[in-house]
C-alpha cells in the first residue's frame, strides 16, 4: 500500500479496507433523495413553502400555508426535513408538505 498515493478507509459493511474514492463512491450510490410534495428533489440550504397549515406540536403555534422556510437540512430520512424558524426549535417537517421555492 505504501507509496501508491491513495488513502485507505475501513469500510463496515465489508469489513475490508478500501481506497477512499471507492468509499466515497458507495457513500454516494447510497445517497437518499428526498422529494417535496410535486416530485422536485431537495438539497441542503434550499428555501421551501408551506402546502397546507400546520400545527406544531408543543410550540402552540400554526405554521400558515404560503410561510417561507429557508435554508433546510436534509436528515437522512427521505420524508423528513430539519428546519430552522422563528420560536420554534429542532422544527422536522415532512417533505410532503412543503414545496421547493
Amino acid at each position: 500500500m505504501a507509496g501508491d498515493g491513495d488513502d485507505y478507509v475501513y469500510d463496515e459493511a465489508s469489513g475490508e479496507w478500501i481506497p477512499a474514492a471507492e468509499a466515497a463512491a458507495r457513500v454516494g450510490a447510497d445517497a437518499i433523495e428526498v422529494r417535496d410534495s410535486v416530485g422536485n428533489v431537495l438539497h441542503d440550504g434550499d428555501q421551501v413553502t408551506l402546502i397546507k397549515d400546520l400545527t406544531v406540536k408543543g410550540a402552540g403555534q400554526t405554521l400558515k400555508r404560503g410561510t417561507l422556510i429557508k435554508s433546510i437540512r436534509l436528515t437522512g430520512d427521505a420524508q423528513e426535513i430539519d428546519c430552522k424558524y422563528e420560536g420554534i426549535k429542532g422544527l422536522v417537517l415532512r417533505a410532503e408538505f412543503v414545496r421547493k421555492r
